[in-house]
């Protein structure tokens, strides 16, 4: 079979991605970024892409009506010669249009068939529809994360993109992993509220061990602890502190310039509320670069607390080239590097049915 070939290390390996939204175009980025050829079967009706649709780039699209014949019958080759399926839609609908795993793995013993719910396909809740915070209000994620007043809501990277499209990610290549040894592929059924929980499991470990109290705003790394915080400055900038480590913790006490007999035990929580509020007064004394100055080469676990715009031209990202324009988008490369099959900067967003011809000859579907 002959394949796309790009840098990186899944150059080679066919993908056929269901279009989607959240964790599955997500997964697909994220394969089409380590060199996989990410095929997108998109739906007549959806709105073509844009170059800011940057979780779609790196892939080609072909345009299918799931509701014809001919569009089942093409997207049923298009899986007989991939390695890999992706589809992230509610339970039931792919076996209603007759392309479950059931009908295609029977096709193409070989294929990793890889699906991504937010609830589960099992359970009570499993064809209800939600959203990233009602899957973490489920794992006690969302429970745990803000002030005491109100959960904080992490905008939408924990359960679809964390517990979400990297467990979908991890889960088809350690399948494809399988694959390649046995002849025999599986399916792989990820839930985004498996995931979070799985991210978690520090977090239950530490409560089942009654260190970790189940209330916001009363652990160390939750905001209660005044080493551990963030704290605003004059400029309305903000500073993060993470000073956990007894060494880090002397260092950053004797930078702030604060009184080191009211901070002397670090893990007195009696005397947490009267630290933080004595930061929160110091910190609104100076400008945030002010502060960053006097943290400067000092290993006291200090860090600005960057805007969108700040983080872009950062001198530390710069360096580490970690954001690339793409189109003339500034976001993020291909992520992690890889020391013998390095990928390259990301292709940009094609738009819907881009290059048909060219896909189906290179999938041995048709001569071009």
């Amino acid at each position: 079979m002959t394949s796309k070939q790009h840098p990186g290390p899944l150059s080679g390996i066919r993908v056929l991605e269901f279009a989607g939204l959240g964790p599955a175009p997500f997964c697909g980025m994220l394969l089409a970024d380590m060199g996989a050829d990410v095929v997108r079967i998109d739906r007549i009706e959806r709105t073509d892409y844009k170059p800011e649709d940057v979780e779609a780039r790196g892939r080609e699209s072909i345009m299918l009506d799931l509701k014809s014949d001919a569009g089942i019958a093409l997207a049923k080759a298009l899986a007989a010669r991939a390695d890999i399926l992706i589809e992230g839609f509610r339970p039931g609908v792919m076996e209603r249009l007759g392309l479950g795993p059931d009908d295609l793995i029977a096709d193409n013993p070989a294929l990793v068939y890889g699906r991504i719910t937010g609830w589960g396909r099992e359970g009570p809740l499993a064809k209800q529809a939600g959203h990233d915070i009602n899957y973490l209000g489920l794992t006690g994620a969302l429970h745990a994360m803000g002030t005491k007043e109100k959960p904080a809501i992490p905008l939408n990277l924990i359960a679809d993109f964390g517990g979400g499209a990297l467990y979908l990610a991890m889960g088809i290549l350690a399948a494809l992993h399988h694959a390649r040894a046995t002849g025999n592929g599986q399916v792989v059924d990820t839930a985004m509220i498996d995931g979070v929980i799985s991210m978690m499991n520090m977090i239950y470990g530490d409560f089942h061990a009654e260190s970790w109290i189940d209330s916001r705003e009363s652990n160390v790394i939750d905001g209660a602890a005044p080493f551990y915080n963030v704290y605003r400055c004059s400029d309305e900038k903000w500073i993060s502190v993470a000073s956990i480590e007894p060494a880090f913790y002397h260092a950053f006490i004797e930078a702030a310039g604060v009184d080191a007999s009211n901070f002397a035990d670090q893990w007195d929580r009696s005397a947490w509320p009267t630290r933080i509020s004595t930061l929160q007064t110091l910190f609104a004394q100076q400008p945030r670069d002010a502060w960053l100055s006097r943290f400067d080469c000092i290993d006291a676990c200090v860090a600005p607390v960057l805007s969108l715009e700040e983080a872009r031209t950062h001198p530390h990202n710069v360096a580490r080239q970690s954001f690339q324009a793409i189109d003339g988008i500034i976001q993020a490369g291909a992520f992690p590097h890889f020391s013998r099959t390095p990928a390259v900067t990301p292709s940009g967003v094609n738009r819907k049915d881009s290059n048909r011809d060219a896909i189906l000859h290179r999938w041995e579907l048709k001569k071009s």
